[in-house]
């Protein structure tokens, strides 16, 4: 995949290596040349081409925190759902508390 930016830039540094060989060229414009027609379009041109796979992984990546989300959301609801049902138990058995069914004190009669 990357076999055609690595032969452009060869070229480019073969470009940057005649201009700085050549009588009238300097190394500043051997490393501008290299830059220019080099270096900068390479990087933009990889940088495009990666652009779907970074698409790919956001959007894998924001549906695994759906999953885990809609995971979490399902266990509190089966947790409500648990503790509605044991409330529900608890009233429907008569004693079911900690707490004694009847008085213990006696009431006081009135004498006739």
């Amino acid at each position: 995949m990357y076999i055609v930016p690595m032969a452009w830039l060869y070229v480019a540094l073969m470009m940057a290596v005649a201009e700085a060989n050549h009588p009238t060229g300097t190394l500043l414009g051997a490393l501008m040349t290299f830059v220019l027609y080099g270096l900068g379009p390479v990087l933009l041109v990889v940088y495009l081409m990666g652009a779907p796979g970074r698409r790919r992984a956001i959007k894998s990546q924001e549906a695994a925190e759906l999953e885990v989300a809609n995971a979490l959301k399902a266990q509190a609801q089966a947790q409500a759902q648990t503790q509605v049902q044991d409330q529900a138990q608890a009233l429907a058995e008569p004693d079911a508390g900690s707490q004694a069914a009847t008085d213990t004190v006696a009431p006081v009669r009135e004498k006739p």
